[in-house]
């Protein structure tokens, strides 16, 4: 019988003996029913153990990934290739590493989170018909784009013609031209082309092409560029379909040509985000309030759209800047969602509390950069520190402030993000949300020295030496909490649990400019209760009272977007970052109110007596429809009352006009004898 995690039978192998196993004390940190095994070649001479255990009442986890494609074979040849099997590595993230027996906590925590199941992400289908552009120059070029002719469908643009010999079968389109725009993903780009011409099929000692042009266009559907320029899209190494790459470097261009012609057929692409336009704060009546995502998308895959935004999913790289610092949570990462990454974090923290771990650190990285560099530490090196636990995300820039006070508030110590620095250009947004996170660290008491750092490293050496030099700091008071809800109720809950853990606590927070919490201030006398800014919020932190004149604000609500503040006529709103602890926070306050104005002719309340008293001052004898006291007299009335009164003074603009006479023919007559004794028209006498 397999000990069972989450519902899934272990397998654990300690790799023919490298690392330091104890069945006994994996099986006491982990808990659950049945028996651990340690297996010592479970992919060699033990296969069959893995081969026998497929036909269990529950799914397998194997604590091993790098023969994760052997078991699988074996899993399909016995007929289960179609068994939930999962596959992580304890080996390269605590078993190679200076700890040795001391890295049991550590993995215990990890084969505890890797039994954890996230939602799948939703996907959208692409469908590539394998249309490719080669743009290049010279020879080298050509060469290319025949070699790929025979699985693609080709058309090579020249952005240097110069030395090419025509070919004696022409097997590819040739032009010549220079890409000036360039825009879509994979199966959907189009390109813009100045200096456009295909060659003569005349062509005898070198190519010739004719009626040149520009503001060509052209759509394809995976694109070779190896102009050597600049490539054509910001982030490229992200956009699906795109290869950029140096015709000065054979092994690039050779591995290039091979992963383009397997782009052709129907792909699922994970939906990486989700977006919920009924929170977007983006903008409102044309004016702009929160263009956050807009200014952090690498790919220019977030365009405005009305009042809020759209996020093309086939150019989304899947970063995650824009669900981390999204202040309502519009935008949502959903691979994975916040809930079961949190869920993830909290299982880290537990199991290696549980199992006697003091002080961990979290180690945030994602799989195509992070993984390489802890594999080369633990190869070459010491290995991560006992402590320090690594979670692989898909992005590591996904990471919010949420998500980084939620590893503290779990129990971790510490917090650091490995990123990769060749993508330089998506890490500003990161370090904004780790300033923040820190802000509120150092305001609750918990932050001596930082506890989140970012660390952009390539070279592993360097890389564990910045991990093995972090500053040795006790954990916060791990405090539980269920992350149910959207991003700001969440982040309530963190923030909340925080609070109680630092020495007495406080109310109000003070944040750095930009943060997305806080209250506004509005300067009373100057106040109309227009209620412009109610209108204008986007996330219903403002709001009226339909019974008096009368501006409430809920605190929790506010994103501090300055919708509120662009949108008023009187220009008296003020944004203050904060986070007000209190429950008073969670509810309506009153921000201004007064008076009550009651209608002349009905007498039911409207408005308020400051603002009926100042307009009628402004209008009444100045404005052509408000010259006498009976007109004026229609500004104090409710809307009902003022339609009716405008209807009774003959001025009413809805009004019929009146019929015109019937004219018979004893009319004609009359006015024709009338005509003829006057000299007059008979129209003279027509009424």
């Amino acid at each position: 019988m397999f000990l069972k995690v989450k519902n899934r039978r272990l397998m654990v192998c300690d790799c023919e003996k490298t690392m330091a196993l104890d069945a006994g004390g994996l099986k006491a940190c982990l808990g659950g029913e049945g028996e651990l095994t340690v297996y010592s070649s479970l992919c060699r001479t033990q296969i069959e153990s893995f081969a026998g255990a497929l036909d269990g009442d529950a799914p397998l986890m194997v604590a091993c990934t790098q023969e994760a494609p052997l078991f699988r074979e074996v899993a399909e040849e016995k007929g289960g290739g179609d068994k939930d099997i999962a596959f992580t590595n304890i080996r390269e993230r605590a078993g190679w590493s200076s700890a040795k027996k001391k890295a049991l906590p550590k993995i215990a925590a990890l084969l505890a989170e890797a039994a954890y199941s996230s939602k799948p992400a939703g996907t959208t289908p692409i469908v590539s018909q394998g249309v490719c552009l080669v743009y290049g120059a010279g020879q080298a070029a050509m060469e290319v784009a025949e070699q790929l002719a025979n699985r693609l469908n080709v058309s090579l643009m020249l952005s240097d013609a110069g030395g090419i010999l025509p070919p004696n079968m022409v097997n590819v389109p040739i032009y010549k031209g220079h890409v000036t725009a360039a825009r879509g993903t994979l199966g959907n780009f189009e390109i813009g082309v100045d200096g456009y011409a295909p060659a003569t099929p005349s062509s005898k000692e070198e190519l010739a092409f004719l009626m040149e042009r520009d503001g060509a266009s052209a759509r394809c559907d995976v694109i070779f560029d190896m102009s050597g320029g600049t490539p054509l899209f910001p982030s490229h190494a992200r956009r699906d379909g795109y290869f950029h790459v140096d015709p000065n470097h054979p092994a690039g261009v050779a591995t290039a040509m091979f992963e383009i012609t397997d782009l052709v057929g129907e792909f699922e692409k994970p939906l990486y985000v989700t977006y919920n336009a009924d929170i977007c704060a983006h903008s409102r009546s044309g004016l702009t309030g929160c263009s956050n995502c807009l200014d952090n998308c690498p790919m220019s895959a977030i365009a405005p759209l009305g009042d809020g935004v759209e996020i093309d999913p086939g150019i989304c790289g899947g970063c995650g800047s824009c669900s981390a610092t999204c202040p309502t949570g519009a935008v949502s990462y959903a691979f994975p969602e916040r809930g079961d990454l949190i869920s993830r974090i909290q299982i880290l923290a537990e199991t290696f509390a549980n199992a006697g771990g003091k002080n961990p650190v979290l180690l945030i990285h994602n799989e195509s950069h992070g993984a390489g560099l802890i594999s080369a530490m633990a190869r070459f090196g010491r290995g991560l520190p006992a402590a320090m636990l690594p979670i692989s995300l898909y992005a590591v820039t996904q990471a919010g402030h949420d998500i980084l006070l939620g590893a503290v508030a779990a129990g971790f110590g510490q917090v650091v993000v490995l990123a990769p620095p060749d993508r330089a250009d998506e890490l500003p947004a990161l370090e904004g949300q780790i300033a923040l996170a820190n802000a509120f660290l150092e305001g609750l008491g918990h932050g001596e020295e930082a506890r989140i750092r970012l660390i952009a490293e390539q070279d592993p050496d360097l890389a564990e030496a910045a991990l093995y030099e972090l500053p040795k700091l006790k954990a916060v008071r791990a405090s539980a909490f269920t992350p149910a809800g959207g991003k700001r109720e969440i982040a309530r809950a963190i923030l909340t649990k925080l609070n109680e853990a630092s020495r007495g606590g406080v109310d109000v927070l003070e944040l750095p400019q930009g943060a997305p919490y806080g209250r506004v201030n509005i300067d009373i006398k100057g106040c109309t209760l227009c209620m412009a800014c109610v209108s204008a919020c986007p996330a219903d932190a403002l709001s009226d009272n339909p019974e008096r004149p009368e501006l409430r604000f809920t605190e929790s609500a506010c994103v501090q977007c300055g919708l509120c503040r662009a949108t008023c006529p009187e220009s008296v709103i003020a944004l203050e970052p904060r986070f007000d602890f209190s429950p008073e926070a969670l509810s309506p306050r009153i921000l201004n109110e007064a008076e009550p104005f009651e209608c002349v002719s009905c007498g039911k309340p409207f408005g308020s007596r400051a603002a009926i008293d100042r307009v009628t001052k402004e209008l009444e004898g100045k404005h052509w429809m408000f010259q006498n006291a009976e007109q004026a007299r229609l500004i104090k009335m409710c809307d009902d009352c003022r339609v009716q009164a405008l209807s009774e003074l003959g001025d009413d603009p809805f009004s019929k006009g009146t019929r015109p006479k019937v004219r018979t023919t004893e009319d004609y007559l009359a006015a024709e004898e009338k005509a003829r004794a006057s000299g007059k028209s008979v129209d003279d006498f027509l009424d």
